[in-house]
């Protein structure tokens, strides 16, 4: 079978690169290793936590604030089948629309492992062993990442979990332990201390969430702590750990050198994730990995050394997230239908769906002093926000950094509620070069959450900030 498209895998970058390239008239085929669609992102990522996160902010809610409501609650307990249950649920939704859009498009689908055989000739491996072979003008490599192992840390997949095992747990853990202060750790973390569990963060580096804002993982620390009670062990480093029954000891040494242990019943590595481009064949083809043979190398069009076979996604540098990928995904399809289209990196936001959110777009404070580049800073607590205060969601603040001289927005960084959607908003701005001049005069309704970016805005131009 003879194709203009190729794209092994259907993550959030191959089933998107796949839409797209059929959309552009491109007969398109994807080949995905498991038995649905959607990779990591739909069936053990991103959707079934943001799942798990809603269900569990639903419970602290009606816990420990309806009462300031005047609402109140007798004999609530926690119904963990259900709660997964629901979760699956979710799953399954995303899943079948992935696979109505796929045949609404007219796209091929086969369930196996591809390789290559050449660069234009896939080989399909069906989990019974039978194989097909599909060639392909252009294949697209989408093959996406796993949870990273530590060699000195063996997973059982049942008391010393990844965020896999962790999205199916069938109790709350009376303590668990956090291996990794980023993204996965503190909203897994999150779930579960919101529901009851003692939680204990260990992290190697001296902040939680190290790649944003430095002001954000601060704040956001000393939140959880306040909220949801979560202990925090920074600049430790893990150096083993040992089961025995339902029981797992974690050990590691502080920042003097001192061995410290940590006694739990469920310990869930998130030290981040690796690309998976295992069975690929890539050795076929002659592409050797890149960055210590972990990714996949492109150039500047996502090509790589081989014409007609480009990569996206988790597989290659950059961030390692889903709407990255998504943005890859369109650009390699417009790509190869002969469109000029474009990827700004220093415009893709991040998120962490704690409660409260954390977002980021742009550079941030660190970057800008490394960079000897003058700027600008403007901040806005929530604390001052009629909107936050009616809502009892006051922890949190929005920065905005700008050009010293001309103005222009450089990056925006915010903690606070709903800050996930609100960046939108920011990466818009700066997508069009905005200035903080131009966002202080941009009415914006009243009261909303929204209302905090402007007034950082103005802080930030002459510190001119109304309500505060």
């Amino acid at each position: 079978m003879q194709y203009d498209v190729i794209v092994i895998g259907s993550g959030p970058g191959g089933y998107v690169a796949a839409i797209r390239c059929a959309q552009l008239g491109l007969k398109t085929a994807v080949i995905e290793k498991y038995d649905t669609f959607g990779g990591t992102c739909l069936n053990v990522g991103c959707i079934p936590s943001k799942a798990l996160l809603d269900s569990s902010e639903h419970y602290h809610n009606a816990a420990h604030h309806f009462t300031a409501h005047g609402i109140n609650l007798s004999e609530l307990a926690v119904d963990m089948k259900q709660m997964i249950a629901r979760k699956d649920d979710v799953i399954a939704q995303n899943v079948a629309g992935i696979e109505f859009l796929f045949k609404k498009n007219k796209i091929d689908s086969f369930i196996g492992v591809g390789s290559f055989v050449d660069k234009n000739t896939i080989k399909v491996t069906k989990a019974d062993g039978k194989a097909e072979q599909i060639t392909g003008k252009h294949v697209i490599i989408a093959s996406g990442s796993k949870p990273t192992s530590l060699p000195f840390l063996p997973i059982d997949k049942k008391r010393v979990i990844t965020s896999t095992e962790a999205l199916t747990l069938t109790e709350i853990p009376k303590h668990l332990i956090v291996i990794g202060g980023g993204v996965i750790g503190l909203e897994l973390g999150s779930v579960y201390a919101r529901l009851g569990a003692k939680v204990s963060v260990v992290e190697y580096e001296k902040t939680i969430i190290p790649t944003m804002d430095g002001g954000l993982g601060k704040e956001l620390q000393r939140v959880l702590k306040k909220t949801l009670g979560m202990e925090f062990y920074l600049g430790h480093k893990v150096t083993g750990a040992t089961t025995k029954g339902k029981k797992v000891t974690v050990a590691a040494e502080n920042t003097k050198g001192e061995a410290v242990k940590w006694e739990g019943d469920y310990c869930i590595v998130a030290v981040g994730r690796t690309a998976y481009t295992e069975g690929l064949g890539l050795e076929n083809i002659g592409i050797t990995l890149e960055e210590r043979g972990k990714k996949i190398p492109v150039n500047e069009h996502l090509e790589t050394p081989v014409q007609g076979v480009y990569a996206i996604g988790d597989v290659i540098k950059g961030a390692m997230l889903a709407h990255k990928a998504e943005d890859e995904g369109v650009f390699v399809a417009e790509l190869i239908a002969g469109q000029k289209p474009h990827v700004d990196y220093n415009l893709i936001p991040g998120v962490v769906y704690t409660w409260p959110e954390v977002a980021s777009v742009g550079k941030t404070e660190e970057q800008l002093k490394e960079a000897g580049l003058k700027y600008k800073t403007g901040s806005f607590p929530f604390k001052a926000s009629g909107r936050a205060k009616a809502s009892g969601d006051t922890d949190g603040f929005v920065k905005v950094l700008a050009d010293a001289n001309t103005d222009e927005v450089l990056g925006v960084h915010m903690i606070g509620p709903r800050a996930a959607d609100m960046i939108a908003e920011a990466t818009v701005a700066m997508e069009y070069r905005a200035s903080a001049e131009d966002i202080a005069r941009i009415c914006h309704a009243h009261p909303t959450y929204t209302e905090a970016f402007r007034e950082a805005s103005l802080a930030a131009t002459a510190n001119r900030a109304i309500h505060m």
